[in-house]
Parts: structure tokens; sequence; C-alpha cells
């Protein structure tokens, strides 16, 4: 049995499998496309056959569904080795401050019990804070959720949590330099690079960011500078240290 005392307990009787929570990568995030009170509703209803472990209000309110023993049926493939926290709003929306830090109390708590590292996954091979969309068509093909605003904030609720944790924060890799790149590194600075520009939505690899500078990644920062709103000229694939900072790209060791 594992409920989070944060979380105010609103335990549903459908739409969940009992003690089937096989173990836990770590806590993927959604958005609901709605409101905490008809989510709430909704999961009580023998037709929606969907449930999330937990769920957050746009003013703060935590709720917990299903006990963390049991699989709640949130991402399709993902239910058995994840936990979900649904997130009020609409798709697009960013979360409020006050939703990060719920989230961010859930992912430290989840960090104690269950041991869920406090980093931000990319794709279901990984573990620590996820989100719908990593999963594919195996976690139902969802991929607008929970939007790249969201997916833009994970980075901040790992950042609150190890906060709660005591965890020291590891802070943001320093730019390396425009000539750096041009020089075609092989670096693992260009792999967390990659797996940022993916967070973000920015993504142009086919199979994935790696160590080596491509084209791909040039392709998918050029994306990333778009996103930002840089004019035409400048959203040249080459990284600045302006693009680079809002980038946030996790310091590598």
């Amino acid at each position: 049995m594992a409920r989070f005392s944060g979380a105010s307990w609103r335990p549903i009787p459908i739409n969940h499998t009992k003690n089937g929570q096989e173990s836990v990568r770590g806590v993927v995030v959604h958005i609901m496309d709605g409101t905490l009170s008809g989510t709430d509703s909704w999961f009580r209803n023998p037709d929606a056959q969907a449930s999330s472990h937990f769920g957050t209000g746009r003013n703060g309110q935590l709720f917990q569904w299903v006990d963390t023993a049991h699989r709640a049926w949130a991402q399709a493939g993902g239910n058995r080795t994840w936990l979900s926290v649904e997130n009020e709003g609409r798709g697009g929306d960013a979360l409020t401050s006050a939703q990060i830090d719920r989230c961010a109390e859930v992912l430290a708590w989840a960090h104690k019990v269950h041991g869920v590292p406090l980093q931000v996954a990319s794709s279901p091979s990984g573990k620590g804070l996820g989100y719908h969309a990593m999963g594919g068509k195996g976690w139902g093909g969802h991929s607008m959720c929970p939007g790249v605003k969201v997916v833009a904030q994970l980075a901040e609720i790992v950042k609150r949590a190890k906060v709660l944790t005591g965890a020291k924060p590891t802070g943001y890799q320093p730019f390396p330099g425009a000539d750096w790149f041009k020089k075609e590194p092989k670096s693992a600075v260009v792999t967390a690079m990659g797996k940022r520009l993916v967070a973000v939505g920015c993504s142009a690899y086919k199979t994935g960011p790696g160590p080596q500078w491509t084209a791909a990644d040039r392709e998918s920062f050029r994306k990333w500078q778009r996103k930002l709103g840089d004019a035409p000229a400048y959203c040249d694939g080459w990284p600045g240290k302006k693009q680079w900072d809002a980038l946030k790209v996790p310091r590598v060791s």
C-alpha cells in the first residue's frame, strides 16, 4: 500500500487493476483537457475505462485516486511500470506554479517511496519524470499530451523536487561556444542537448540524439530557434549562447 499523505485521498472503485503495478520507473505527466472535478467524476464512470494515480487542480489541489500498489489506466503500455499525474487544463496550456509544486511533491514522494530518480525522462526506457507523448503509439499515440509548454516545465518540476528532498541541483551546462559545435565534437554534451530538444518538441531525429554533432542536431536546433521567435536569418541551426541558455541543457559531468 502506498498513499501520499500530501494528497486528498479520493479512491475510485473501478477503472484500475488492483495489485497490478509491476514496478515504478517514474511518474508520467498528463493534461486533462478538462477540470479536476470533471475528471474526478469521469474516473468513476464505467464507460471511462481510464484513471490516474494523481491529479492536480490549477489552484493547487492534489488528489490521489489510485494507490500506487495498483495499476491506473492512464498511458496504455506504460501503465505497468509508470505512475501517472493528470493536470487540470486544456491542450496547449502551461501548468500553473501551484501545479508545478504539486507535481514536484508527487515526484519527491515517488523518489523516497519507489526510488524514482530525480531527472527528466524522454522515452519509455528511461526513468524519472516523463510525459504521455514520449510513449508514442505504444502509449496510445497521444502526441499532444501534455503539450510542449508542459514538457518545457518538466525540468522545473525536477528542480523543485530536488529542493524538497534536499538533493543538490546539478545546474545547467554552460555554453561551450559556437566554434565548439562547428568542429563536429563527439561528446555527452551533444547527447544532453539533443534530449532537451526532443523534450521541448523540436526533434528532427530519426533514431534519437547521439554524441556526434550531425545534420539532425542542427535541424533540431533550427526548430528551437524558430520556436523562440528568432528572426529567420538567425535560425541557422548553430547554437548561440542566448538560445543555449533558454534550452536549459542539464550539466554533464
